[in-house]
């Protein structure tokens, strides 16, 4: 069986044959047309069951994501509701040592903004800007004919598969 790569060089060659033939079909032609066209069937059925188990393997890693980031949130909560407890233990009998552990309290300071972030004073504030291309009304002004630097419209072929 030949590669995707080999069946559309053997049929552009054979459209090379037909057009240096002026069009005329040999009946070596037609037997390689139709040895070509087997081909492709054979082999874009091929290449369609490998896109699908491809596509059903994507899912299921998806899945698996999905079930290994739910793990690892109800970890995270566990370790959440440990910790607390263990800092409630220290609040209620003070610093205590097990073994080769010593649990106790270390003090911290954060900053917890409540109020509106634009009502604060410009000193007391980042200002981050990102800008994005409004691609849709890139489009809609190349499609009138006007040129924008540094933009272009690309056709895509997409593979549709019904």
């Amino acid at each position: 069986m030949n590669s995707l790569y080999k069946i559309n060089e053997n049929m552009l060659s054979l459209l090379s044959v037909i057009e240096a033939n002026e069009g005329e079909l040999t009946d070596e032609v037609l037997e390689q047309l139709e040895i070509n066209n087997e081909e492709l069937q054979t082999k874009s059925e091929s290449y369609l069951a490998v896109i699908k188990n491809r596509e059903a393997l994507n899912t299921q890693i998806d899945d698996e994501v999905k079930r290994l980031q739910a793990m690892k949130k109800a970890n995270n909560n566990l370790v959440l509701r440990l910790k607390n407890s263990l800092l409630n233990a220290v609040n209620i009998f003070g610093e205590f040592e097990t073994g080769l552990v010593k649990f106790g309290i270390r003090k911290s300071t954060t900053v917890e903004v409540t109020g509106i972030v634009n009502d604060l004073p410009k000193e007391y504030k980042t200002v981050k800007v990102t800008e994005q291309p409004n691609k849709a009304e890139i489009k809609k002004s190349l499609q009138k004919g006007e040129q924008i630097e540094g933009c272009a419209l690309i056709t895509n072929y997409n593979l549709k598969i019904n």
